[in-house]
């Protein structure tokens, strides 16, 4: 994430509370620091950025300033042009689908398999010799549980060709079993 807020915990404060509050309403991608968890971070950030306040707004590891400032961007239109927009869940999970032509979401990766069904579904995939990219759901709540509704299939795995459903472990063991499954990776069905 290339914006950074440096702010209290929590965003308790007033200014660290307005600025993240704005940052949200402008849909801007964003992280935090709590400058109270790192005593030498809280004191050493004020000396390296020569500012004296908190909080601080950094966007590609420059300082653009704190709240007054984020106001005045704000008020002018700048802010939109200045800091990186989140991206819409949406659009990431078309992105992640299409990331290569097969792709399987599941639990773990390809050297490690978090549950049996993924596990299965890893064994049969690497036995048709086609490559393919996995994403794990563990990671990342928000593509775990989007996933689901994106695409209507309540479970993991998923595969996916070519940005297309082909379905879970039992569609894919299907496929293995009529001969399919080979034809279905490539596209062709």
């Amino acid at each position: 994430v290339s914006t950074a807020v440096a702010s209290p915990p929590n965003a308790v404060s007033g200014f660290s509370k307005q600025l993240v509050e704005i940052l949200q309403r402008h849909g801007v991608a964003f992280s935090t620091f709590d400058v109270f968890s790192d005593e030498e971070v809280r004191q050493g950030l004020k000396a390296f950025s020569n500012w004296p306040t908190y909080p601080q707004l950094y966007v590609a590891g420059e300082l653009i300033g704190g709240l007054d400032i984020v106001k005045e961007l704000e008020a002018s239109g700048e802010l939109d042009t200045i800091c990186p927009k989140a991206q819409k869940l949406e659009d990431r999970l078309k992105s992640l689908i299409n990331k290569a032509p097969v792709m399987l979401f599941m639990k773990g990766n390809k050297q490690m398999a978090k549950c049996g069904f993924s596990k299965q579904i890893i064994e049969i995939m690497n036995n048709t010799g086609v490559d393919y990219e996995t994403f794990d759901i563990l990671e990342d709540e928000e593509v775990r549980q989007g996933l689901k509704s994106f695409s209507n299939w309540p479970t993991y795995p998923q595969l996916y060709v070519k940005g297309e459903l082909v379905g879970g472990l039992d569609i894919v063991k299907e496929l293995k079993e009529s001969g399919e499954l080979l034809s279905a990776l490539k596209g062709e069905n």
